[in-house]
């Protein structure tokens, strides 16, 4: 009976230990909790997994003479710690960037989370010949894994190339009369980021594909009608690694003396011509002032707009032959004439115009002067209602004032096909064709493609003369 009544308390009190224990450990978790929880935080934080990231902002696959390799480092956790770069060829590393970021405190890391890297690569320097190389990039942050953090290792492979391409030129003769076009035939030994003739500072490019040898290009570039004999015109060459090649190539300019124009601006002419352009230019009580914003800023503006539907053309020459002349028109006005305008007996502007214009018939149908693709159809500024036709291997052709439009952009048209109307939209004071020819933006004159005897001899004969010379028939 004492032994039944002792085991009883015995359990009662142990009840009671264990009660109270569990009450301690809820006490304790209680006061710990506060504390436990931005622990855990700090230490989850601190103990981040996340790699930091780099990012190369241009596609880099070739090094040469002297290469810019920019790129951006980013770590948006606990901040960069160390960037690390090298070129590794041949058993040797290099170093080329290394640069450390202080910790801003023992719980905080780095203030840096993203930094632009821009390195200039001049292997000749850093004793590194051509060949296969590795571009190394290691990158650390303050993350508490690991001895040194989370560490990004990435490794580019590189060719390292301080060759400039060689550049043979195929052409002789390089005739070309001021505002004129002519052809190079070129051959280059590598593949290149862009080649082509350098007139001045504009480069007109040369197109690969014509030959079975796509190593051998085609340039057409154009000489400005403002350009004369003292003009700089080069071959050049850039190849994948950035090197750049610069050949003479033989040429002669012909110069040539452009008409001279007088036009006589009237009020009818203002009142009739000026509310066409509503909305394109800045609105004035003065026809007249309106007149030379049209003139000058929307003629400047129109220019832009052709420079940059002319920046694209087919890798394949889509004409042949001569170029069709307007049936049965007559020359108005002819390419380069420099126009001196004059209102109530005073000179108010001077403009060149780029172009031949052609009148005809009221409304007589326009010919496609070859084959091409219609690029562009639609108003234009001051030359109105217009289509432009890409001709392959950066030469356009151009038709403007049409009253009606009867093609749509990116349509094939064939040699003679009826692709508008002539007209009088935009600035324009009669029915009219203005007829252009344009090369890789610069516009050129547009008689030398209506004959057949300068394309016989300027085109035809050159690419036959480089055909017969690598075995090739057209």
């Amino acid at each position: 009976m004492v032994s039944g009544e002792f085991g009883y308390k015995r359990e009662v009190y142990m009840k009671k230990k264990k009660k109270e224990k569990r009450v301690l450990v809820g006490i304790f978790i209680f006061l710990l909790l506060p504390m436990s929880i931005p622990l855990f935080w700090l230490v989850s934080k601190k103990w981040e997994g996340e790699i930091p990231r780099f990012e190369f902002q241009d596609q880099i696959d070739n090094i040469g003479v002297s290469t810019i390799v920019t790129g951006k480092a980013t770590d948006q956790k606990t901040g960069l710690k160390r960037i690390l770069i090298s070129l590794s060829k041949d058993g040797n590393e290099i170093t080329l960037y290394d640069e450390s970021y202080p910790s801003t405190g023992f719980l905080r890391g780095s203030a840096v989370h993203n930094k632009i890297i821009r390195i200039q690569i001049q292997p000749q320097r850093i004793g590194v010949s051509d060949g296969e190389a590795i571009l190394k990039v290691r990158i650390w942050d303050y993350s508490w894994r690991g001895r040194d953090g989370n560490c990004l290792k990435l490794n580019k492979r590189v060719t390292i190339d301080t060759c400039p391409p060689e550049i043979q030129i195929l052409t002789r003769a390089h005739n070309i009369n001021q505002g004129g076009t002519c052809l190079a035939i070129y051959r280059l030994f590598e593949p290149v980021a862009e080649s082509g003739v350098l007139v001045e500072e504009k480069l007109f490019r040369g197109y690969s594909g014509y030959f079975s040898d796509h190593d051998i290009y085609l340039a057409f570039f154009a000489l400005p009608y403002n350009k004369g004999s003292g003009t700089r015109i080069l071959l050049t060459a850039t190849d994948l690694a950035g090197n750049r090649s610069v050949a003479s190539i033989p040429f002669h300019i012909n110069s040539k003396r452009f008409h001279k124009d007088m036009i006589n601006i009237t009020d009818d002419f203002l009142r009739c011509k000026m509310p066409e352009f509503e909305g394109q230019v800045e609105s004035s009580e003065s026809l007249i002032d309106t007149f030379l914003r049209v003139n000058r800023d929307l003629r400047r503006s129109d220019m832009e707009t052709i420079s940059n539907v002319c920046q694209t053309s087919a890798s394949t020459m889509l004409w042949k032959g001569r170029f069709l002349r307007m049936k049965g028109s007559e020359q108005k006005a002819g390419f380069a004439d420099y126009r001196t305008y004059r209102y109530k007996g005073h000179i108010v502007d001077h403009q060149v115009h780029l172009g031949i214009d052609l009148a005809s018939l009221v409304h007589s149908p326009v010919q496609a002067a070859n084959t091409g693709r219609i690029i562009f159809t639609g108003r234009l500024g001051i030359y109105g209602n217009t289509v432009i036709i890409d001709h392959g291997f950066g030469l356009f052709s151009m038709y403007a004032h049409l009253s009606r439009l009867r093609v749509k952009t990116g349509q094939t048209v064939e040699r003679g096909d009826i692709i508008g109307n002539t007209g009088s939209t935009g600035l324009a004071g009669g029915d009219h064709l203005h007829f252009g020819m344009i090369v890789q933006g610069t516009f050129v004159n547009p008689r030398e493609w209506w004959d057949p005897l300068w394309v016989k001899h300027n085109v035809t004969e050159k690419i036959d003369s480089v055909l017969l010379s690598i075995g090739e028939e057209r």
